[in-house]
Order: structure tokens, then C-alpha cells, then sequence
């Protein structure tokens, strides 16, 4: 297993977890590899598309208007899937999520689900829980198939195998499907996995689905996928059970409309994605006879509630921002303690799991360069996010030491009188550690600053003495 791989480990913060991550050439090779390819293949559609940006704009809009609005639209959406004869569930937090789509499969009588490929499932670890109450869990999805078979967290958001090449994909099945003649081929991986899923597909009673966005208007709820997976997960089983995070709501039919132009571009470099699934509650004798919604809150309004921090949530998961990060693409996925990896996880998972522990390192896993912002759909500027949560988190941790010193440096600076009298403390004080007009040590808890620095000595005389000086000479 690959370091920082286990879907059960602690998270580490990224710092730590980039190290290992750097030093597997196999890994950066795949990543490197893969997004070259894709970034490629969106740059190409994107450059046919005529109004791009006129469409990036409308969908930033939409996005804006439906978190603006998302109490109203929640309750519609909710009016709407009971009208279609579904059922509504609501979740806090993880915790509480996992417990009520336990209770589903439960109450239908399954003890094994199969699912479409789902990073809030992944979020909130449902897969693990429902080990726990005695449920295996299916992913469906091939690459979501290969690392849960490795026992392994998807390295991307649309291509959980990214970090993995044929041979280990095969070497992956071939114990996994028990075939030690599987050629490392990908016709022939591909046929393998197929017979594996079909079997899963013909017996499942349960599905969970996660969902790209719901229509507030008339509840229906959309997957976009390219395997045609999804569409037998959201079609042949009895239950149906779909956890959505709050935000994914849109008002209408135009604004899906929309969406759906950005997103396959984005995501994948296609005009349009292969499948796209949409369905409204149940109908009798077409589809699941059971269908639910769980809507996931898990530190959702506690994002909303930020001004700054707020158009994270507009996020449509097309990962284009992971692809062009040159962060991302040195590390992979896997040094990211959390299953959204790339520029928009640095970002929104401090929002929803707090500006903690593993969580805090990830505003710091950026170069700032702004390719992020450059290529979202939906215009959300990242890197002045990144700058907010940094901000945040110096506030949290900033040692009292150093908000002292800050604080009296912002008193000094509000005055000319105090600031003055602060530069002739200064030079008395700094003679003593300067030589050669250099600072050659710092005292105390500033030393270990210091010796990463050269810094230059305070000045013996400022532009205002030399200037004040100069105008009585004259």
C-alpha cells in the first residue's frame, strides 16, 4: 500500500504526507501523466466552445444565486421528492448520515449495496460505517473499484487510480478477481472488472448513489458518469438512497442546463459526458420502488455563514483545478488528508471540518500561482480563499508570544511619535547582534527564524534624519 493510502489511518497533515508522496517516481509519473493528458483534452473543447466565458459567468451566477437562496430551494426540493414519492432525510454531520443509510439498507432486508461513485460517500466515510453495521459496500465505479479492492482512498476526484499504471491495476485484479493469467491490458482488465460488477448489479437490492446536483423545482436529482455503472445502480435495484451535500441544489431545468455544459468540458475534456442519469422519485414499474434522499449539511452552513470562504460551496466537482495545480500534480492525491485533494480541497475542507489538526496544513499546500482560478467553471478564486484560511488558521494558532509582538508593532506603527521612538530602541538594541551590517543572530524564540534569513542591520540613520539633517545643513 502506498504511503498515506489507508482509508483508515489518521490523517496526516500534508507537509508530512507530501514527503513520501515525492519520493515515489512511479506515482508522479501517473499523476504527471494523466493530468497532461486531460488538461489537453480540456483545453481543446474549451478553445470550440464559442461564449466560454459568457457560459463560466452564467454558472458562476447560478451557483451564487442557489447558495443565496438554499434555505428556500432545500424546502422546495424537499416538498418536491415527497410529491414524487420519495422520502427526505436530513443529516447534521457525518455521524448521523451514515446512521439513517444504515437504517435504509436495514429496513430493505440487504446486506450488501452497490454503489455509484461518490465523493460525499467518500467524505463522510459511509463505507466504513456500513462494515461496521454488517453492510458491504460495491463501488461500481472501475478506478472507485481498484483502490477500494487495493485497500486504498481515491487520489483524484474524478479518477480515484490516478496515481496507479496497467501493471498495477492488473496486479490489483488479479488477486482481488482471483485470475493470475489477467493481462495487464486495458481491454481485457476492463472485461474482467465487467463480469465482477455484473454479477454485483444482478443480485443488489440497494444502491447508493451521491448526486452532481438536484432540481429545487421539480426534485428530480442528476449523476453524470461515463461507464454507464451509475445508470444500473440507479435502475435495477428495489432502494434507491442518494446523500447529496446541501449545496448541490439549483433552482430550475435552465440552470441544470447550464451546468451541464461546463461540467463534462471541465471535467473530462468531452462536449458532453456519456451517461447522464436523472431521475424524480419513483414511477411504477420503471426503476427502484423506494427512493431517498439524505441532504448533508456536515459543516455546509458553517462555510455558508463565511463571506470570504462562501464560494467554495459553488464547486461542481469537474477537478480542472486539480489538474493544473503543480502542487497536486508533484504529490498526487494521497498527501492530502482528505478526499477532496488538489486547490479546492486546500480550501474546503478547513471550511467543513474546522481550521484543525490535519486539516489546518491544507491552505498552505499551494503556490499561490492562480492556474486554479484560471480554469474553474464557476469562478470561484481560489487562491484568495487559500489567503482567508491562512489568515484563520495564524488566528487559531498564532502563538501568545507572537500576537504580543504584533500587537505592539501595531500600536508603534499608528503613531509617527511611537514609531520613531521605535526605530532609536531598535538601533540601540541590534548593535550588540549585527555585524557587517547584518543581523548574525536573532535572541530567544526568534532564533531559529533568524538562521533561515539573512537580514539586513538597522540603519544607523533613517531617510527622515538624513533628510532633516540635510535641509538644516543646507
Amino acid at each position: 500500500m502506498r504511503p498515506g493510502a489507508s482509508r483508515t489511518a489518521a490523517p496526516v497533515a500534508f507537509e508530512q504526507a507530501a514527503r513520501p508522496a515525492l519520493a515515489d517516481a512511479t506515482t508522479r509519473a501517473a499523476v504527471g501523466n494523466a493530468t497532461t493528458t486531460i488538461r489537453a483534452r480540456r483545453r481543446a473543447v474549451v478553445d470550440e466552445t464559442f461564449g466560454w466565458d459568457a457560459l463560466r459567468q452564467a454558472g458562476e451566477a447560478i451557483r451564487t444565486d442557489a447558495l443565496m437562496r438554499l434555505d428556500e430551494l432545500l424546502v422546495a426540493l424537499e416538498r418536491a421528492v415527497v410529491a414524487a414519492g420519495g422520502e427526505v432525510h436530513w443529516a447534521r454531520d457525518a455521524l448521523e448520515a451514515n446512521e439513517v443509510v444504515a437504517g435504509l439498507v436495514r429496513r430493505a432486508g440487504a446486506t450488501e449495496v452497490v454503489k455509484v461513485k461518490s465523493l460525499t460517500t467518500d467524505e463522510i466515510e459511509l463505507n466504513d460505517a456500513l462494515a461496521e453495521a454488517g453492510i458491504t459496500a460495491i463501488e461500481t465505479d472501475l478506478a472507485e473499484r481498484i483502490v477500494q479492492l487495493a485497500g486504498e482512498r481515491p487520489s483524484h476526484l474524478l479518477v480515484p487510480s490516478l496515481h496507479r499504471d496497467r501493471h498495477e491495476i492488473a496486479d490489483v485484479l488479479r488477486r482481488a478477481l482471483d485470475q493470475p493469467g489477467l493481462p495487464a491490458e486495458p481491454a481485457a482488465l476492463a472485461a474482467a472488472a465487467r463480469v465482477h460488477l455484473r454479477e454485483a448489479f444482478l443480485r443488489a437490492r440497494v444502491a447508493i448513489s451521491g448526486a452532481n446536483f438536484a432540481v429545487a423545482e421539480t426534485g428530480a436529482v442528476c449523476v453524470v458518469e461515463s461507464e454507464g455503472n451509475g445508470r444500473m445502480c440507479t435502475t435495477l435495484p428495489e432502494t434507491l438512497i442518494t446523500v447529496m451535500g446541501i449545496e448541490k441544489v439549483v433552482a430550475g431545468w435552465r440552470d441544470l442546463g447550464v451546468l451541464l455544459q461546463l461540467l463534462p468540458r471541465s471535467a473530462t475534456g468531452e462536449r458532453m459526458n456519456p451517461y447522464t442519469s436523472i431521475w424524480t422519485g419513483v414511477q411504477a414499474d420503471d426503476g427502484p420502488t423506494s427512493f431517498h434522499l439524505v441532504l448533508l449539511d456536515a459543516g455546509r452552513t458553517r462555510a455558508l455563514a463565511d463571506p470570504e470562504g462562501r464560494p467554495a460551496l459553488r464547486c461542481i466537482r469537474c477537478s480542472a483545478c486539480v489538474n493544473v495545480c503543480p502542487v497536486y500534480r508533484q504529490t498526487g492525491g494521497h498527501a492530502y488528508p482528505t478526499v477532496y485533494a488538489g486547490p479546492i480541497g486546500a480550501i474546503l475542507q478547513p471550511q467543513l471540518a474546522g481550521e484543525r489538526g490535519a486539516a489546518a496544513s491544507l491552505p498552505y499546500a499551494s503556490t499561490l500561482c492562480g492556474a486554479c482560478a484560471d480554469v474553474c467553471p464557476v469562478g470561484i478564486d481560489i487562491p484568495r480563499i487559500l489567503v482567508h484560511e491562512r489568515a484563520k488558521v495564524v488566528r487559531r494558532s498564532r502563538p501568545g508570544l507572537e500576537g504580543h509582538a504584533l500587537s505592539a508593532l501595531g500600536r508603534a506603527f499608528s503613531s509617527v511619535e511611537r514609531y520613531e521612538r521605535a526605530q532609536r530602541t531598535a538601533r540601540a538594541l541590534s548593535r550588540p547582534i549585527v555585524r557587517d551590517d547584518r543581523v548574525r543572530w536573532l535572541p530567544g524564540p526568534l532564533a531559529a527564524w533568524g538562521r533561515s534569513r539573512t537580514l539586513p542591520g538597522v540603519a544607523e540613520q533613517t531617510f527622515r534624519e538624513w533628510w532633516e539633517a540635510r535641509e538644516r545643513g543646507a
